[in-house]
């Protein structure tokens, strides 16, 4: 072969494997942005529900099914349930739309304390008489229907 066209010849070889090369590194490049993306993605999905629990006053069934109502009405919870025995309201929510003061809120506008926030009189006696929990904190739930 003479010599120039060796030179050609390997000069294309060299134009092939440097395209070849830089096809390799844009495929990786692709490869671990998607990557990074999904793992961000995932990530973030993850992180907005968010599961807490605090006492909320009340003493019965009624009590319940207000304290679970005025939660759920909050734009971002998705959950909510209240237990009796214990006051303990535990709810999920979306982080990005809401925060348990928000949730807080919403409870003491329909008559029921909780530890940071205390509904106001007006309220509190709204509610039906059996649940005024103020004056007497007995839980006697199960002698009351939600028919009150």
């Amino acid at each position: 072969m003479h010599p120039l066209w060796e030179e050609c010849f390997m000069a294309d070889l060299d134009l092939k494997f440097k395209k070849q090369y830089l096809k390799y590194i844009n495929m990786k490049t692709t490869i671990l942005t998607i990557t990074m993306a999904l793992f961000t993605i995932v990530t973030f999905a993850q992180d907005k529900n968010k599961k807490t629990t605090f006492d909320v006053n009340g003493k019965c069934s009624m009590c319940k099914v207000r304290i679970e109502k005025a939660a759920l009405n909050v734009k971002g919870v998705k959950y909510a349930s209240w237990d009796i025995p214990t006051h303990q309201l535990s709810v999920i929510m979306d982080e990005r739309k809401t925060d348990v003061m928000k949730i807080k809120t919403a409870i003491v506008a329909v008559g029921h304390d909780t530890k940071e926030l205390k509904a106001t009189d007006e309220a509190y006696n709204s509610v039906h008489p059996c649940c005024l929990y103020r004056e007497d904190n007995t839980d006697d739930g199960l002698g009351h229907s939600e028919e009150h």
